[in-house]
């Protein structure tokens, strides 16, 4: 009968990561039906902690925090969890022996989110391993299943991809995290004087993470390679759009691809995928 509550919890996650990203939603559907389910399951959990210090305002988020905290190892330690989306995220865990470490790290960056602050250089990296880098390295146990040596090998690359997309996402939502949640994650960042150069060197970053990352999606197993390539493909082209848009324009308001654009470079990654080019 726990079949029954175990498919009702991978749906939900499903349901989650359809409901919350579009973009990595449709790269997931383009993975090995073998690893699909264990990444559903991964971001519903990683979404369920950023909606508590995003959205929970006026409830007591760093409670909520702490009782989800106590919650998940608990689960994971009994391999069971009432709350659909640690069931399935604690069978993820235990199946690959994701190192706890990388759960710690998740939850530190998610609980940094709820004071109002400024980051400093060495709060920005750490910020961006706990948040990003160590949820890379979560999907990155899936994909190798097991194969230790690869993980090892491709641990840096998958870090750097977190870490661009991160970035992507801190400049794309620039003005809500400022004017919304009182953030402001890149260091010596004045917003109220962001200007181009600024914004210049922030992608400038980013654009190296994403070379580094590049290599390592190459190396990926096949059952893994195109669903995270088809991923990347769309956070460049976010990227694209942002550098074509002022530092002005970008404080305006939240962009995104279009879906006409997104299914024009799925075509396009599909052919890519096809000859051989990835």
């Amino acid at each position: 009968m726990k079949q029954t509550y175990d498919k009702m919890s991978l749906g939900m996650n499903k349901l989650i990561t359809n409901t919350y990203s579009t973009s990595f939603s449709l790269g997931v559907k383009f993975l090995h039906p073998a690893l699909r389910n264990d990444i559903y399951s991964i971001y519903g959990f990683v979404r369920l902690a950023d909606e508590i210090v995003d959205s929970f305002e006026g409830y007591d988020q760093k409670a909520l925090m702490a009782g989800l905290e106590k919650d998940l190892f608990w689960a994971l330690d009994n391999h069971i969890s009432i709350n659909p989306v640690l069931n399935s995220f604690q069978q993820v865990v235990n199946k690959y022996g994701i190192c706890h470490s990388l759960i710690h790290q998740f939850l530190h960056s998610m609980k940094m989110d709820l004071d109002e602050r400024e980051y400093s250089n060495e709060e920005y990296d750490l910020y961006i391993l706990g948040s990003a880098e160590v949820v890379g390295l979560m999907c990155l146990y899936v994909f190798c299943e097991g194969d230790k040596a690869l993980y090892e090998r491709l641990k840096e690359p998958a870090q750097k991809l977190g870490s661009a997309f991160q970035k992507i996402n801190f400049l794309r939502d620039i003005k809500n995290d400022y004017v919304e949640l009182k953030r402001c994650y890149f260091p010596n960042l004045d917003i109220d004087n962001f200007d181009d150069e600024a914004k210049a060197r922030i992608e400038e970053e980013i654009l190296k993470d994403f070379s580094e990352g590049y290599q390592g999606i190459r190396e990926l197993p096949p059952r893994a390679r195109f669903g995270t390539y088809l991923t990347y493909r769309y956070y460049k082209a976010l990227l694209n759009k942002i550098k074509r848009t002022s530092a002005l324009g970008l404080l305006g308001g939240r962009m995104r691809i279009p879906n006409r654009r997104k299914y024009l470079i799925l075509g396009v990654s599909v052919v890519r995928h096809r000859l051989g080019l990835i």
